[in-house]
């Protein structure tokens, strides 16, 4: 966990390098809104104004969850290993959505239930999923330095190989019930309020997933002031595994894509473990359920897709990255006032 203290602040200059250079294009000054920022913050991260995301990859942090004993969710755990398999093989939802966006996938094991032995699945399994978090802790302290640790060498891995931007994405199921737990300590809002149906509970599973997290909380007694606890009594190995992603970005200046709730949780959880970390996350968009928008909000950032997405896997996430793509085409191709016989627009 030394690499976490040694955290620094992302390149100033380098941002006011990019800054200058959206403000020499001929448009109207901030005319590209939100995309300008995030190009920005993109220079500061990777220290120059001559931005490149070209190689980028999607890693998948899989897991199973010991609450879904209290029926919390309409599959078993078996359901989390298929998937992963999918994924890993190149027949999932991500896949196609990478391939379209020019993104690789990595598919990762933090801990299913059912370890499986394709090969393509990188082996990163800490234990055989959480326990029941409605009688205990969910994972001992140790079990989740050891995911955040594996999540920062998954970075420095990618970093050596070239990956430019990293988007997070999640398969387990009961993860949305872990999550939702975490966003009620984090944003000190009731279950009832910050909890909802997942993959598409009935009504009477909404309440069981309800009550399952109040559960969680009144045993375990988490505190927010104390991430990795609290993360250990409430999360999940791939989130804390995703926690572990964001932090390895801070460290080492690699840009992380936040993709739904459960990887915003993650993020905020990241951010209370050194605040920092915060300045290499970027949104991407509000996730179609009730804690998303919140956790963003304490996070201070403003999603950029507003299309009621609830898939997971780094699906929203991704799309991003075409958006980011176009910023980048007029950041170094549109034409500049300097080429043009017209006067420069004054800040207002």
């Amino acid at each position: 966990m030394k690499r976490i203290r040694e955290i620094t602040i992302p390149d100033i200059h380098a941002a006011a390098a990019a800054k200058t250079r959206w403000d020499d294009i001929a448009k109207p000054l901030g005319s590209f809104g939100q995309l300008e920022k995030l190009i920005i913050r993109l220079a500061a991260v990777q220290g120059t104004d001559d931005v490149a995301i070209s190689r980028r990859t999607v890693v998948v942090m899989c897991a199973d969850h010991g609450v879904v004993r209290e029926q919390v969710t309409q599959t078993g755990q078996s359901v989390t290993r298929l998937c992963a398999e999918d994924i890993a093989e190149g027949r999932s939802c991500i896949n196609a959505v990478a391939r379209s966006c020019g993104a690789d996938v990595l598919c990762v094991d933090m801990g299913m239930v059912q370890k499986s032995t394709i090969t393509s699945i990188l082996d990163k399994r800490i234990a055989p999923g959480t326990q029941n978090m409605t009688k205990g802790a969910a994972m001992t302290y140790e079990q989740t330095e050891r995911c955040i640790i594996a999540g920062m060498d998954i970075v420095r891995m990618l970093k050596e190989n070239g990956v430019q931007i990293i988007v997070t994405g999640e398969m387990g199921i009961g993860n949305t019930t872990a999550a939702s737990a975490l966003a009620s300590v984090l944003l000190n809002l009731p279950p009832s309020e910050v909890t909802g149906r997942g993959a598409g509970l009935s009504d009477e599973g909404l309440v069981r997933k309800i009550h399952a997290v109040e559960t969680a909380i009144t045993i375990n007694q988490p505190d927010a002031e104390h991430p990795i606890e609290l993360l250990s009594k409430l999360g999940g190995l791939e989130i804390a595994g995703m926690t572990g992603l964001f932090l390895g970005g801070a460290y080492y200046h690699v840009p992380v894509v936040i993709d739904g709730m459960i990887s915003a949780a993650a993020a905020v959880v990241a951010c209370r473990i050194h605040p920092l970390c915060r300045e290499y996350l970027f949104p991407s968009h509000a996730a179609d359920e009730p804690a998303g928008a919140g956790l963003l909000e304490i996070l201070g950032l403003e999603p950029v897709i507003q299309a009621g997405l609830r898939l997971g896997e780094g699906t929203g996430g991704t799309l991003l990255l075409p958006l980011l793509d176009g910023a980048l085409a007029l950041y170094r191709e549109g034409h500049q006032f300097k080429d043009m016989p017209m006067e420069r627009y004054k800040p207002l």
